[in-house]
C-alpha cells in the first residue's frame, strides 16, 4: 500500500481490497472512536487499556502502519527515479495494475444489474474529468500540509482514486516527495495529522456505503479505477514513438503488471 500511494495513478486502496484486507481496514478504522481517553482522565489504567485493545486493531494496523511507512521511506527515490528516467515503462506496468484492479472488483460483485452499470459509468466520467484538472498552484505552509493531508487520505483509502494524484493536483506532490527523501519531520507530522483525522471521518462514511451499499459502491469503484486509466495512457503516448517496437517493452511490461494482481488476487483471496 505505501509504494502505491506514492505514485500517482495507483491507488493503496486498490492493493488493500486485492489482498482482501479492505474491508477490515475500512471497519477497524471507522470503529476509533476514543472512548478509552475517558477512563485515562478518571485515572483507571484497567478501563483504559481494555478500551484502548478493544477499540484498536494493534495486531493488524502495527504491521500495516510499519509496512507502509517502510516502503515509503525506502521506495520514494526509487519511484521517483524510475518515473523521470523510465516514464513510458513505468506508467505502462501502473496501467497492468489498474486494469486488473478493475477486474479483480468486477469479479468481486455477486450480481450486475443495471443500477450498477449506470454507477459503473457514473464513477468512470467522474474519474475522467478530475483526471484532466490542471494542477493548482499553491504554497507550501504548514497549513496548506495539513488541509492537503487531509484531502488526500480520503482519495488514498479509496480503490482507484490516487492520493498521489490529488497532492500532484493540489502541487503539493513534488513537495511532499522530497520531504521524505530528506526526512523533513516538521512537513511529515502536520501532513500525517491532517491525514489522521481526515481517514478518521471519511472511513465512517465509506464503511456505512459498504455494509448497507456494498454493490453499487463496488461498481462506482469499478468507474472510477477505469476513468483513470487516461492518466497511465497520456504519460506513455506522450514519451514513447508510437511504433510496434517501442509499445512492445510496454505491452509487455502492462501484461506482467495485469498478472501480478490477478495472481496476488488468487494467492490472498482467503484472507476475510
Amino acid at each position: 500500500m505505501g509504494s502505491a500511494d506514492i505514485v500517482p495513478g495507483v491507488s493503496g486502496g486498490t492493493i488493500a481490497l486485492i489482498t482482501g484486507i479492505y474491508e477490515r481496514l475500512v471497519h477497524s478504522i471507522s470503529t476509533i472512536n476514543f472512548t478509552f481517553i475517558k477512563p485515562l482522565l478518571k485515572g483507571d489504567l484497567k478501563g483504559f487499556k481494555e478500551r484502548l485493545f478493544y477499540e484498536i486493531d494493534f495486531k493488524f494496523f502495527i504491521p500495516l502502519l510499519c509496512g507502509i511507512g517502510l516502503a515509503m521511506l525506502t521506495l520514494a527515490n526509487v519511484i521517483s527515479y524510475c518515473m523521470d528516467v523510465y516514464t513510458a515503462l513505468t506508467y505502462s506496468f501502473f496501467l497492468g495494475l489498474i486494469i486488473a484492479s478493475s477486474y479483480v472488483l468486477y469479479r468481486q460483485m455477486d450480481e450486475l444489474t443495471l443500477k450498477h452499470v449506470i454507477f459503473t459509468v457514473i464513477g468512470a466520467v467522474l474519474a475522467y474529468i478530475f483526471v484532466s484538472l490542471n494542477p493548482i498552484a499553491m504554497n507550501h505552509t504548514l497549513p496548506i500540509l495539513f488541509i492537503s493531508g487531509l484531502i488526500a487520505i480520503c482519495a488514498m483509502i479509496l480503490p482507484g482514486i490516487s492520493g498521489s494524484f490529488l497532492l500532484l493536483l493540489l502541487g503539493q506532490y513534488e513537495y511532499m516527495l522530497n520531504a521524505l527523501k530528506t526526512m523533513s519531520l516538521s512537513e511529515i507530522v502536520v501532513f500525517c495529522a491532517g491525514a489522521f483525522i481526515g481517514i478518521l471521518g471519511f472511513s465512517k462514511v465509506l464503511n456505512y456505503l459498504l455494509e448497507h451499499h456494498e454493490g453499487i459502491t463496488m461498481a462506482f469503484l469499478i468507474g472510477v479505477m477505469i476513468g483513470t486509466l487516461k492518466l497511465p495512457v497520456v504519460h506513455i503516448v506522450n514519451t514513447t514513438p508510437l511504433t510496434f517496437a517501442a509499445l512492445l517493452p510496454c505491452i509487455i511490461l502492462a501484461i506482467i503488471g495485469f498478472v501480478i494482481i490477478v495472481v496476488m488476487e488468487t494467492k490472498f483471496d482467503y484472507i476475510e
